[in-house]
This record gives C-alpha cells, sequence and structure tokens, in this order.
C-alpha cells in the first residue's frame, strides 16, 4: 500500500512539474509573440509571427495576427498609392488651370484697354475680381502640390525674428485697410531663430490673409520666447460655432462650405512649411479668440 502511494505521489510530482514546464514554455513563447510585435513597431520590420512551440490555439492566434498584419500592410500601401495619385492629381490640376486663366487675364487685359461704356467697365472689374479670386486659389493648389511633391530645399540662415515680423506686417497695412482691419504688433527685444526667411515670409501672409477673411476685431501677433520661439496670432472669429480647431489644419477644411471662397489650404500650406524647418503649428479657440501658434526653432 506504501508503495503504491509513494508511486502515486511521484507520478503527480511529475505530472505537476511537466505541467509547469509547460505553462512556464507557454509563457516564453506569449512574450516571444510579444517581443516581435514589438519589433514590428520600432524596427519597421515584415517579418511574420512564428512559434516554437506546437500548440493548436496559440498555432491559431499566430496565424490570426500574421493575417491582421499583412492586411494592415496592404492597407498601408494601397493608402501610400492612393496619396501619391493624389499628390498627382493636385499637382495636374493646378498646372491645368494656370494655363486658361492666364489667356482670361490677357483678354481681360486687352478689353480694359478699348472703349468701354461705363457698365461694361462695371462689368469688367466684376469679371477681373472673380479671374483674380480664382487664381488665389489655383496659386494655394500649385503650392501645396509642389510642396508636396518636392523635396524640401532649405536655406537656413540665423533671422532676427522681430524685425521680419515688423516688415512683414508693415507690408500687409494696405490688405489690412482694404478690409478696415488693424494690428496690433507687440515688438520684443530681438529673437532669433535659425530658418528659412522665404518660407518664414509665405507663412505670415498666409496667417494675414487667414485673419482679414474671419477676422472680427482687431489682429493681435505677438512672438513669445519659449524653449523655442513663438509666432501667435490671435483674433475674435465671426463665427466661432463653424470652427472645428482640430481640423483647422487639414487640407481643403473650410468653416463654410456654402459661402467661403477658398480651398482650405492656406493653414495647411503653414503648417509644412513649420515642419519642414523642424518647428510645428498649433491652435485655439477660447469664446470667439482664435489664436494660431507657429513654433520655430530658437536660435541663441
Amino acid at each position: 500500500m506504501v508503495n503504491i502511494l509513494v508511486i502515486v505521489v511521484s507520478v503527480l510530482i511529475i505530472m505537476i512539474i511537466l505541467l509547469i514546464a509547460y505553462i512556464i514554455f507557454f509563457q516564453l513563447q506569449l512574450r516571444n509573440i510579444n517581443r516581435q510585435l514589438n519589433k514590428r513597431l520600432t524596427e519597421y520590420t515584415r517579418q511574420p509571427i512564428t512559434l516554437e512551440l506546437n500548440n493548436k490555439d496559440l498555432n491559431a492566434l499566430a496565424v490570426n495576427i500574421n493575417k491582421c498584419l499583412k492586411a494592415e500592410e496592404t492597407l498601408r500601401l494601397e493608402s501610400i498609392r492612393e496619396e501619391k495619385r493624389f499628390k498627382e492629381l493636385i499637382a495636374n490640376i493646378s498646372h491645368d488651370l494656370r494655363t486658361p486663366l492666364t489667356a482670361i487675364k490677357g483678354y481681360q487685359q486687352l478689353l480694359g484697354k478699348g472703349i468701354l461704356s461705363k457698365d461694361q467697365q462695371q462689368k469688367l472689374q466684376i469679371a477681373q475680381k472673380h479671374a483674380d479670386e480664382l487664381g488665389t486659389l489655383i496659386n494655394h493648389f500649385f503650392e501645396y502640390s509642389y510642396l508636396i511633391n518636392a523635396e524640401p530645399v532649405l536655406n537656413r540662415e540665423r533671422i532676427n525674428l522681430t524685425n521680419l515680423v515688423a516688415e512683414c506686417l508693415a507690408v500687409s497695412i494696405p490688405l489690412l485697410e482694404e478690409n478696415n482691419l488693424e494690428v496690433h504688433y507687440e515688438e520684443t527685444s530681438p529673437l532669433f531663430v535659425f530658418a528659412d526667411r522665404e518660407m518664414i515670409i509665405r507663412i505670415i501672409q498666409n496667417l494675414m490673409r487667414n485673419c482679414v477673411e474671419h477676422s472680427d476685431s482687431p489682429i493681435e501677433v505677438r512672438l513669445i520666447a519659449e524653449k523655442n520661439v513663438v509666432i501667435s496670432f490671435s483674433n475674435f472669429v465671426k463665427s466661432p460655432s463653424e470652427i472645428d480647431v482640430n481640423k483647422l489644419f487639414d487640407r481643403f477644411y473650410t468653416t463654410d462650405k456654402a459661402r467661403n471662397k477658398n480651398t482650405g489650404l492656406g493653414l495647411s500650406i503653414i503648417k509644412l512649411l513649420a515642419e519642414q524647418m523642424g518647428g510645428s503649428a498649433s491652435a485655439s479657440l477660447q469664446d470667439r479668440l482664435l489664436e494660431i501658434k507657429i513654433e520655430l526653432p530658437h536660435y541663441k
């Protein structure tokens, strides 16, 4: 009887040891799966998940994980191809529209040199105004397509941002006066950035156009010295309920699709330019006050 009990206990001990070994090996396999998944995320490899243990459930799990990974990779590649097709479409549209518009403006100029009645002159002026608006939209398309397709060539230099912003605002005075707007610029001690001068000018110009279109108050412009240098444009907006700050920098996002005459690319271009210089763009809306911040690398 004692011998039988010893045998039973011995068998149970062996079974427990085997079970513990199996559980440990099972856990090691789960850790191995997790390690392989983490490697795919951090090293961007496309290697499928493999197992060392022949377990039906674990094998089924690995097969399903690999199917999901393959489906995700297929979607990613299709998204890249679709993005490329979209960029080419934008570039082609902007190019195709510029040629007939140039011809339209040329004929308008020829008509303006002729003898026209007062009514005809008014109609020609209206046509010229719409042609100019169309030209602005096409230029946005052209600029955006260039930025997303071409490798950025930056002419980085040490720039006195305090002076450059003041110069750009001075150039914008006629546009502000035409729209009965004022700009208040809080001048600071010289702040320097390491960036591309032409890109900064384009950013400020686009910010001014955005403010003119949506502003319902004087425009406040500030430079803030933080870890980097921040250009802040703030103003009260006409229709705050129509603005989604989370989508403000999305391409083709417009606040009022029924009346808006812009492409929604102005702020997208600002974001692209800022990021190409190693900076960023952000926006916040509190009550009716919209603030757009452009952060650029500080040069001390």
